[in-house]
């Protein structure tokens, strides 16, 4: 099972609130803010919307 679209709909970066999209592998979540960038671990199905959790994408 993956993260549903409504659940995408809904999940914001914790730290600018901006949008956040699902990546090709379906493994994590990436900010849309391109002054943030934080990726975010997709675990069990269940995206960890934690910044200590997040790494900067490249």
């Amino acid at each position: 099972m993956a993260v549903s679209p409504e659940l995408l709909e809904i999940l914001r970066c914790p730290k600018c609130k901006s949008e956040v999209e699902l990546n090709s592998e379906k493994n994590t979540l990436k900010c849309t803010n391109d002054e943030c960038k934080l990726v975010y671990p997709i675990r069990n199905d269940i995206p960890v919307m934690l910044i200590d959790e997040a790494t900067v994408a490249e």
